[in-house]
């Protein structure tokens, strides 16, 4: 099971975000609680389930085993995670 980081691309309140998303929602929140992310901050939309990181967050996440992930060089990996994070935001995988 993988944990992902995508790139911190989103601007917002003068920070940059970043999407956790992991194979399981198991996984996913047990990795966020490791980084201190409280389970209200999970966002379970049909967009798919993630908890959005700041930039410190993300890195954070990295030294903690998350694999990094880029919209520009990982375009199939990004698009089958993202899949899989509707996927889990619409109820349908564990």
């Amino acid at each position: 099971m993988t944990v992902y980081v995508d790139d911190a691309v989103t601007l917002w309140r003068d920070r940059r975000w970043a999407h956790l998303m992991a194979d399981t929602l198991d996984e996913l929140h047990a990795f966020a609680a490791r980084l201190g992310l409280p389970r209200r901050a999970f966002q379970d939309k049909t967009s798919g389930a993630h908890y959005d990181v700041d930039e410190a967050l993300r890195e954070q996440a990295l030294r903690l085993g998350a694999v990094a992930i880029s919209r520009h060089r990982d375009r199939e990996l990004v698009r089958a995670v993202i899949r899989n994070a509707k996927a889990q935001g619409r109820g349908e995988r564990p």
